[in-house]
């Protein structure tokens, strides 16, 4: 009976009476901030949604850690080398780093191991083996740059190629981690296993 239509958000900073206090925001409503989530206007700082993209409540969140730390008198930096995204859909849809429409666009070289979850015991149980995961990886040191997935759960399964790019880890660390059978979270190994050419669970010889 309804139908939404979601074209996207923006910033209000520009409706926020800004100039009493001197900080800036942009025609976009965006307040630019510095890596330690200070604005024009050293003792203020700005976290979230009104600094730009990517707009995500965790991102807003590991910046308030970032800007309290730096009020309190520490010197710390947001460094996160990865913030994902998750379309909380049916199925989920979720992606980290580097993505291949990124990479082509810059010119970044990649190799991808895919694993679809036909091939998962736990998604066929399920009965959702519709769904994908895919890493990214960097030719040559196998390091991984990117992953994305779709289908149930994926938005959980992210997080752990959050940490392995954090880390600097390979497809190699990933494929030589043990992971609990059956379950979705095996479809990151696998995927692993297949970009570093070593999967066992299909046929997906290195080419």
């Amino acid at each position: 009976e309804k139908v939404l239509v979601a074209v996207g958000r923006r910033a209000n900073g520009d409706r926020l009476d800004l100039e009493a206090s001197g900080v800036e925001a942009d025609d976009r409503g965006v307040i630019a901030v510095d890596e330690r989530q200070r604005t024009n206007v050293d003792h203020i700082y700005a976290i979230g949604d009104i600094t730009g993209e990517p707009m995500l409540a965790h991102r807003g969140s590991y910046q308030g850690v970032i800007a309290a730390e730096n009020v309190a008198g520490e010197d710390v930096v947001f460094d996160a080398r990865s913030v994902p995204a998750v379309a909380y859909t049916d199925p989920e849809v979720a992606w980290t780093g580097l993505t291949e429409t990124e990479a082509k666009e810059n010119g970044t070289e990649y190799e991808i191991g895919k694993f679809p979850w036909q091939a998962s015991g736990r998604a066929l149980a399920l009965e959702r083996a519709d769904g994908l995961t895919k890493v990214l990886t960097e030719p040559g040191t196998r390091r991984i740059l990117g992953a994305g997935m779709v289908g149930p759960n994926a938005g959980e399964l992210i997080a752990e190629i959050v940490h392995a790019i954090e880390m600097g880890s390979n497809a190699l660390d990933v494929g030589l981690t043990i992971h609990p059978h059956p379950t979705l979270s095996e479809t990151v190994k696998f995927a692993a296993e297949v970009a570093e050419g070593v999967a066992t669970d299909i046929y997906a010889p290195k080419r």
